[in-house]
């Protein structure tokens, strides 16, 4: 397809709303702007838009025009920043992706990038459900467990979580600390239920803790981490959760085979662009764990 020019109008107006704020920054009449959105709708076949009274609404296939047009802008801006000799600063939105219980290990990156780049706005998305780069939904994603396999991600090795049994202080008060997996049998615990990807603790689990010693079972990580504070039971925690802590335990020794590894994924599209490079750099710098 050759239509950029409407395509980069059609960008403007699903950015903007209306047609008339398009053309404003754009340059053109509302007349040129609609005749773009026609030639692009004619070339693709089928709506870009729902126009409404209200301005115009992206369809299914907008969005993925959308998500197009971000990307070559992104591109665009980087290209003609190279060719400056990158001497301006860097600026809009870079979206960052994580499972929410490893949003702390961001933070210290993100806040070392701002300091190097304030005009740029960094959004976090905190999700269960993975965001789909090669649809623009993230910039960089740090992901767990298994290495993503897809053949447009560029996938770095970042670290990795170590996890162990722990008990709280108001637990040991409670009922004792275990000196050995034979003194397992009187304690209670909080375990995570059955998650789509298995826990590396998981078979331990299985082996070692009837359902009569389950105090509290949840889905959630965070439920268990709290769980484990508030002495209901023993529990697994990762590194990040007992870092600096005096109050908790350790009750197994070190298990290598329970660590999760970390990756820092982006999309080859987008991987060389300089507000990419420097939020990688950032996390490069301060990997919290090995």
């Amino acid at each position: 397809m050759d239509k950029w020019a409407e395509l980069r109008t059609a960008y403007q107006v699903a950015k903007l709303g209306t047609v008339s704020a398009a053309a404003g920054a754009l340059g053109f009449h509302r007349a040129t702007v609609n005749r773009h959105i026609d030639i692009l709708e004619t070339e693709l076949g089928a709506p870009v838009f729902i126009r409404h009274a209200r301005g115009y609404t992206l369809t299914e296939l907008g969005q993925d025009v959308l998500r197009v047009a971000q990307k070559a802008e992104e591109l665009t801006e980087d290209l003609a920043g190279r060719a400056r000799g990158v001497t301006t600063k860097l600026e809009g939105e870079i979206k960052v992706t994580v499972l929410p219980p490893f949003l702390k290990m961001l933070m210290d990156p993100i806040a070392h990038f701002r300091c190097g780049n304030p005009s740029c706005q960094v959004t976090i998305i905190a999700s269960e459900e993975l965001a789909r780069l090669e649809y623009g939904e993230a910039h960089v994603a740090l992901r767990v467990g298994q290495k993503p396999d897809q053949a447009d991600y560029v996938v770095t090795p970042y670290g990795a979580i170590g996890l162990n049994l722990y008990a709280h202080d108001s637990y040991v008060a409670r009922k004792g600390l275990p000196r050995a997996a034979g003194d397992l049998v009187e304690h209670e615990f909080a375990i995570c239920l059955e998650q789509q990807a298995p826990l590396p603790f998981t078979p331990w689990v299985a082996e070692n803790v009837t359902p009569s010693q389950v105090a509290l079972a949840s889905s959630h990580p965070a439920a268990i981490t709290e769980a484990v504070m508030a002495g209901l039971g023993l529990g697994f925690l990762n590194d990040l959760d007992v870092a600096g802590r005096t109050d908790l335990h350790t009750v197994l020794p070190k298990n290598d085979t329970w660590s999760i590894p970390l990756w820092l994924v982006t999309h080859v599209d987008l991987h060389r662009t300089a507000k990419v490079q420097a939020m990688l750099a950032c996390l490069k710098q301060n990997v919290p764990l090995t």
